[in-house]
């Protein structure tokens, strides 16, 4: 529906700097015209009468024709000119002059406000007569794709992009508007079950109706922009909503149920992965560390059999030095017995010795 503005705005002649009060005007030529009616009592036979008459008619017309020769745009719109009817310019905002008599239309269109249409409920107040609900219920009765009902509550915010294709593309463009609504958004929902509109699909319900909107009032040349849809309440029919509600709350639980059950997953599942990654890099550890002694005692083996070989009795000699080397500081008392002695257990106090040291 066109935004009008019926306002108008006089231009005031030679001086349009300063633009009389029209009350004075009036008070002026109505004190005119009793004079002139006053002016003689016998004036009816030269025509003074009529011409007084006359003279009134022709002020009050330059009046009215003034009155409604000036317009103001407000700061959020744009006014579309139209002279006899063709369109003629676009006018910003501001106070503007028009020609009068009907000769110059203009439709003041809010470009810069946005604006919404609301389907299944309707604000209190609200000014554009396509904002609110138009059939009232019937409009969110809508069928899922699983052959179940809903009552779908959405809201579709817009702009007024081009003036000119908003006034004269489409006739009744708001009205356009809900009936492209209402078709693309019935669609969207009867291709998803009734969970999915219930509960998890209702983000790409509402970006998939702004793309197909869109889509469609581009089509049809409507000069409007789609900025948002948004589901406000999806409910099912009155008769079956407290079983559903039911269902909701078992379907509720469930998910509760299978939350708190990936949060005990998520908490000893790591954790034993992380134990058993432990264990392994000890066994790949300590295997390391076995094959690297073992080829370390095979080197060491083969490094002193090799010596071995070439001087067998030396070899011997210095391994015996070394093992004693290493045993004899860990002896606290020592003995050294002669090969030719003989009969040395008599003359050893071994008790004694045993004694001391405990």
């Amino acid at each position: 529906m066109p935004f009008q503005n019926n306002d108008s705005t006089t231009q005031w002649g030679s001086r349009p700097q300063t633009p009389p009060d029209l009350e004075q005007i009036l008070e002026r030529a109505i004190d005119r015209l009793k004079g002139m009616f006053s002016g003689g009592g016998s004036g009816g036979k030269d025509g003074s009468g009529s011409k007084g008459v006359f003279a009134f008619f022709a002020l009050f017309f330059i009046g009215i024709s003034l009155w409604s020769a000036y317009y103001t745009v407000p700061s959020d719109s744009v006014a579309v000119v139209q002279r006899f009817g063709m369109y003629l310019k676009e006018v910003p905002p501001g106070l503007h002059f028009k020609l009068p008599l009907g000769i110059d239309k203009t439709t003041v269109v809010p470009v810069k406000r946005q604006l919404k249409q609301e389907f299944g409920f309707a604000t209190p107040g609200a000014r554009d007569p396509y904002q609110g609900a138009r059939n009232g219920s019937r409009e969110t009765q809508m069928v899922t794709g699983d052959l179940n009902a809903a009552l779908v509550e959405w809201v579709v915010q817009y702009r007024i992009s081009d003036p000119v294709k908003f006034l004269f593309e489409v006739r009744e463009p708001g009205d356009t508007l809900r009936s492209v609504s209402e078709s693309v958004m019935r669609e969207v929902v009867g291709d998803r079950t009734v969970d999915e509109v219930i509960t998890i699909g209702r983000q790409e319900i509402e970006v998939e109706a702004l793309v197909k909107m869109q889509e469609l009032s581009t089509k049809y040349v409507m000069g409007i922009s789609i900025d948002q849809v948004q589901l406000k309440n999806i409910n099912p029919p009155k008769p079956v909503q407290e079983s559903f509600n039911e269902v909701n709350q078992a379907q509720q639980s469930k998910e509760k149920l299978i939350n708190e059950a990936r949060r005990e997953y998520n908490k000893v599942i790591p954790l034993a992965e992380g134990e058993k990654d432990q264990r392994i890099r000890e066994a790949d550890g300590y295997r390391l560390k076995r094959i690297n002694e073992a080829e370390g005692d095979v080197a060491r083996f083969n490094a002193l059999f090799a010596e071995y070989t070439k001087a067998p009795e030396v070899t011997r000699r210095r391994i015996y030095i070394e093992t004693m080397q290493e045993v004899m500081p860990n002896i606290e008392s020592k003995i050294l017995v002669d090969d030719g002695m003989r009969g040395i257990l008599p003359l050893l106090n071994l008790d004694g010795k045993k004694g001391q040291q405990q």
